[in-house]
């Protein structure tokens, strides 16, 4: 599921949850030092490209190609599910259902 599948505000909540349990699955899997809170404070305080590459060597072991393309996929879902500051607290998602639903109802 993408922003674009994204029909009401409950779906991107079942989406971050869902998103949530995968990241704390490759975090126990990676043995990482970091947490969940460490990747949602580096996501909601973004301060430019950086920071999403930050998020990956969170989880990088030496894993092979298959593994880190996983974790890349949901890293990049996190960035799109979680809030940003810069967002107004609210997700990538979140601001294209926004978007979404002010354009219908201007239809």
């Amino acid at each position: 599921m993408n922003a674009m599948e994204i029909l009401n505000q409950q779906q991107a909540i079942d989406r971050r949850n869902e998103i949530e349990q995968e990241l704390l699955a490759f975090l126990k899997e990676t043995k990482s030092d970091f947490g969940l809170d460490d990747i949602k404070e580096i996501i909601y305080n973004e301060e430019g490209t950086d920071d999403l590459t930050d998020i990956i060597v969170m989880f990088d072991t030496g894993q092979g190609a298959a593994e880190l393309e996983n974790i890349i996929e949901t890293v990049n879902d996190a960035w799109n599910y979680f809030p940003h500051k810069t967002l107004g607290g609210l997700s990538p998602a979140e601001k294209v259902l926004k978007y979404q639903q002010k354009q219908e109802g201007n239809l």
